[in-house]
């Protein structure tokens, strides 16, 4: 089974906010925000309502990353490993 090297802190994902500039931080699945108990459920379960058709089969994770400075947000789909 693929896992997500961001959600077991094998890799950091660096990008720059296009707005500003700032480094985004990483704040996690976004299943995680959607369902705060998600977390308890096994990862397929969850991909299956995580709102995103292809996060399963890809073997994708999404990820939400926020500027701190201005408020931009944006989804990054991790590729699992």
């Amino acid at each position: 089974m693929a896992m997500c090297p961001l959600c077991n802190s094998l890799k950091e994902l660096e990008v720059s906010c296009p707005n500003c500039g700032t480094q985004l931080d990483d704040s996690g699945k976004v299943s995680d925000f959607l369902d705060p108990y998600g977390h308890y459920n096994d990862e397929e379960t969850v991909k299956m309502g995580d709102g995103y058709p292809n996060t399963a089969r890809d073997q994708i994770c999404p990820h939400l990353m926020v500027c701190n400075d201005c408020g931009y947000d944006v989804v990054k789909f991790i590729q699992e490993e």
